[in-house]
């Protein structure tokens, strides 16, 4: 249970890394330009900067808290934000008709209840 715990939180922390790396140093008009970016257009640059400074942040929360042994119940806690951040970002693909983007938002939010599930209850760190 643990090493899979770990392996859901490093493919989810990739996840948000590559998200945010994009989101925080792409260009918006560059980012709308692209599939799955279109809701760029109606967003601000700060938005977007925001968003792709949060998913930076998440990526070292699944991760760091545990490797370094402090605070791991950041795991979780951070599990359960992007799992805040996927109901946004599956709302605004949904308005957007794009379905299989809503699909893959919804599997990464899978993966991050089974994170927070797994980190919160059976799969704690223990001390």
């Amino acid at each position: 249970m643990n090493l899979a715990l770990w392996i859901a939180a490093g493919l989810l922390a990739a996840v948000a890394l590559l998200g945010g790396v994009t989101k925080s140093f792409v260009p918006k008009e560059r980012l709308a330009a692209q599939h799955g970016g279109e809701w760029t257009r109606h967003a601000s640059a700060g938005f977007v900067r925001t968003l792709g400074v949060l998913e930076l942040l998440a990526a070292a929360g699944l991760v760091l808290p545990a490797v370094v042994g402090v605070a791991p119940v950041m795991v979780p806690v951070t599990a359960v934000c992007w799992i805040l951040l996927m109901i946004g970002a599956m709302t605004t693909h949904g308005r957007l008709g794009q379905y299989r983007l809503v699909l893959l938002n919804l599997a990464y939010l899978a993966v991050a209840v089974f994170i927070a599930w797994g980190r919160f209850g059976p799969g704690h760190f223990t001390g």
